[in-house]
C-alpha cells in the first residue's frame, strides 16, 4: 500500500468513526503532504464535517477534527497546547532557532506528529503540542543547546496572535499579473524559470493543497507555502500603476 493510500485510509476512519459513534475524532499534527492528501478526498468526507486549526491562525501545521456542533450537540476543543519555552537568564542565553527548540523536542523521543508551530519572538518560543504531551515536555526539557529554559503553558490565543503577526514582513510588489508564479518570482527575487521549477518539483502548497499550476491566480487571504523558502500571505490592497501593472501587498510569513 503507498503512504498515501494508508494515510486516505486513515483520514476514512476517523471519519467514519466519529459519524457512527457521534463523537469528535482528531488527527494529530499534520504537515503540507499530509494536509495535501486529505484534500483529495475531502469532499467526500463532508458528511461527517471537517475543519481544521493549528492553534492559531495561519498555522503552517493543523489538526484536523471530524465531526461538527449541530451533529454532536457540543462543541469540543482541539487537543492542542501553547507552550511557551524561554531561558532562565537571557543574558546569558544562547540565540536560539526553530531548529535548535524542535531539535532539542525530537531528543526526547517526540515525533513530529506531535509537535505543531513553533513561533519565535525575542528568544522565546512559542510550540504548539498535542495537549497529552504538555506535561512531559514540562517535566524532561530543561536545556535548549547550552542554555538553561523554563516552559509555561500559554493559554491567551489573541497574545500569541499578536506576537506571530510582528514576525510578518509586510512587502508592496508590482507585478504584471496575478499569476502565482510571477508573485513568488518578484516576493524572493527570483527568475520567471525558477519559480516554474518549483510547482514542478512539488514544492508549492497554497492553504495545504500541492499547487501545480504555475498559472493559478491569487486570491485574497490565500497562504502560499514554498518549501525550502518560507510563506506568504497575499492580502490584496491592488492599486494599478500608470503602466497598467498591479502594485498588491503581500505577507512574508
Amino acid at each position: 500500500m503507498k503512504k498515501d493510500d494508508g494515510l486516505k485510509k486513515r483520514y476514512i476512519e476517523l471519519a467514519n468513526k466519529s459519524y457512527n459513534q457521534g463523537i469528535y475524532t482528531f488527527t494529530e499534527f499534520l504537515g503540507l503532504s499530509e494536509q495535501s492528501v486529505l484534500s483529495e478526498i475531502e469532499d467526500e468526507l463532508r458528511y461527517v464535517g471537517v475543519s481544521k486549526w493549528g492553534g492559531i491562525s495561519d498555522c503552517e501545521r493543523v489538526v484536523v477534527r471530524f465531526g461538527k456542533e449541530e451533529d454532536m450537540g457540543y462543541e469540543e476543543k482541539y487537543p492542542i497546547v501553547c507552550l511557551i519555552i524561554k531561558p532562565v537568564m537571557q543574558k546569558f542565553a544562547d540565540d536560539l532557532t526553530h531548529r535548535d527548540i524542535l531539535g532539542a523536542l525530537m531528543n526526547l523521543g517526540i515525533t513530529r506528529e506531535k509537535l505543531g508551530d513553533i513561533i519565535l519572538h525575542k528568544n522565546e518560543a512559542y510550540v504548539f503540542c498535542i495537549d497529552k504531551i504538555a506535561d512531559y515536555i514540562c517535566d524532561n526539557l530543561t536545556r535548549v543547546r547550552h542554555t538553561t529554559i523554563s516552559i509555561l503553558i500559554e493559554d491567551e490565543v489573541e497574545k500569541i496572535e499578536n506576537l506571530s503577526r510582528e514576525n510578518y514582513n509586510s512587502c508592496i510588489i508590482t507585478v504584471d499579473s496575478k499569476r502565482l508564479d510571477a508573485i513568488i518570482a518578484k516576493v524572493y527575487k527570483i527568475s520567471r524559470n525558477t519559480s516554474v521549477n518549483l510547482f514542478k518539483s512539488k514544492k508549492i502548497f497554497v492553504n495545504g493543497k500541492l499547487c501545480m499550476g504555475n498559472s493559478t491566480i491569487i486570491k485574497d487571504g490565500d497562504i502560499v507555502s514554498i518549501r525550502g523558502k518560507g510563506r506568504i500571505k497575499y492580502m490584496g490592497n491592488e492599486s494599478e500603476t500608470k503602466k497598467g501593472r498591479i502594485r498588491m501587498e503581500v505577507w512574508k510569513l
